[in-house]
């Protein structure tokens, strides 16, 4: 089994990437060609999928997100394409909390994805995804921009993760709220 595979950006395209490890390209079904760069040398998890007719590699940029493909391709009539292409289009936080919300409106948005797959997914996943990502995962828009907010004022990510589990758990309704208390919270670490 390919767990992940290390290497320089050969090609790419929408829906692939070819990755050259020691002159050996590996194609790679990949759905977020925004995160590739020609010649870049990147680390790609892999899923191995075995057909009758072909061995088929998907493809993620993070660990998590090959955790979540695995329980996606769980699911009664979703295959390894699709579960793919979903995650290609959505953030992993976006997608945990449609399943955990029964948002099958969001589900419906994902290519061929209609009702009833919407319906399976959210009825074989809720409850099961968030110990795949951990408390992270519902990390709402207002957080993020709020994340972001403190990015700009010059804080560092390690800073920021330091307090962002304290901050997932306040009840803040806007991104200055949220703001506001990452602030506070950034202040006392620093002994100020």
């Amino acid at each position: 089994m390919i767990t992940f595979i290390r290497g320089k950006i050969y090609e790419f395209s929408a829906e692939h990437v070819v990755l050259d490890n020691n002159g050996i390209g590996y194609y790679i079904n990949f759905y977020r060609p925004e995160l590739l760069s020609l010649g870049e040398t990147i680390t790609i998890f892999t899923y191995q999928h075995f057909r009758d007719d072909a061995t088929v590699l998907y493809g993620f940029s993070e660990k998590n997100e090959l955790d979540i493909f695995q329980k996606l391709i769980s699911v009664k009539g979703l295959g390894p394409k699709t579960a793919s292409m979903i995650l290609g289009r959505c953030k992993c936080n976006e997608l945990i909390m449609a399943i955990e919300q029964g948002d099958v409106a969001f589900l419906k948005r994902m290519p061929s994805v209609g009702t009833k797959t919407a319906q399976q997914i959210i009825l074989d996943l809720k409850g099961k995804l968030i110990e795949v990502t951990g408390e992270e995962t519902f990390i709402n828009q207002e957080l993020e921009e709020a994340i972001e907010g403190l990015k700009s004022l010059g804080y560092k990510a390690f800073e920021i993760n330091s307090i962002k589990s304290q901050l997932i758990k306040l009840d803040c309704k806007t991104t200055k709220q949220y703001l506001s208390e990452g602030l506070k919270l950034l202040n006392k670490r620093s002994g100020g």
